[in-house]
């Protein structure tokens, strides 16, 4: 069995699996968990100490629907290897400290047989915008699998096939995985990811600004899906590095979306 190991624990977020967990736990115990179980979600992946707080808002909701949810489709931005479409990986699963998560690959077949999606390990092997997602994931749900995708160069109608070709039912959430506005200072970081903000709360991919997100391309193409099937966007947290863990000088923004 072919494993991606995890790239970026001790760095992103704790390696020791006992402190992880309780991290995790700490920071969802800071935000409500009522309402429904999100179809999907767009949460930040910066390390832990920046964005967790942000995403803990978002992967509250899912505590409630934990033994429901058996399947979970997750897209990244590429950071560190560019390519045009969309890539899987050959893993078997997706290590973190907190164990193994096993890859749905039937579902990874399924969108194998799309002209936008390849088999790239190079784009899975050092990418933290997956990863990051996962202990959450291992925290709040029981048994799922992963579907990971690493989204590069790719139109808004290119990532919408693909998760309209993984949509299927409520066993089955999207997740999203984004920061907002990178290296502003902290006023003109709040407009942008305002205008942001707006955006995605009016299904809107077209207003979304190269600047205004590093998962883009993911963004738009679940906006595109959840504006044709009615969905319902709304602003769960917004708030930036400044906020969080960091000088008000030079800022990320990270926001919290769920689709209902």
């Amino acid at each position: 069995m072919l494993t991606r190991p995890a790239a970026v624990a001790g760095m992103f977020y704790p390696a020791s699996p006992d402190k992880l967990e309780q991290d995790i736990r700490n920071m969802l115990a800071t935000v409500p968990c009522t309402g429904p179980a999100p179809k999907a979600m767009i949460a930040p992946h910066a390390g832990y100490i920046y964005s967790g707080p942000v995403a803990a808002s978002a992967y509250a909701r899912l505590i409630d629907a934990h033994d429901q949810i058996k399947r979970v489709v997750l897209l990244g931005p590429a950071h560190r290897v560019p390519f045009p479409g969309l890539a899987v990986s050959r893993a078997d699963s997706f290590s973190t400290p907190l164990g193994e998560v096993m890859v749905d690959r039937d579902l990874i077949d399924r969108i194998l047989t799309l002209p936008q999606v390849r088999v790239l390990d190079e784009a899975h092997a050092m990418e933290h915008s997956l990863e990051v997602h996962i202990p959450f994931l291992q925290v709040v749900l029981d048994d799922f699998k992963l579907v990971p995708v690493v989204v590069g160069d790719a139109t808004t109608e290119d990532v919408a096939e693909v998760i309209e070709t993984l949509w299927d039912g409520p066993e089955t959430l999207i997740v999203v995985s984004s920061d907002l506005s990178h290296y502003h200072d902290y006023l003109t970081a709040k407009s942008m990811d305002n205008w942001t903000s707006n955006a995605i709360e009016n299904l809107q991919p077209e207003q979304i600004a190269h600047e205004g997100a590093c998962g883009r391309n993911p963004i738009k193409g679940l906006l595109k899906v959840a504006r044709d099937r009615g969905l319902k966007a709304k602003t769960i947290d917004l708030r930036n590095s400044g906020d969080t863990a960091g000088s008000p000088d030079s800022v990320v923004g990270y926001g919290a979306y769920v689709f209902e």
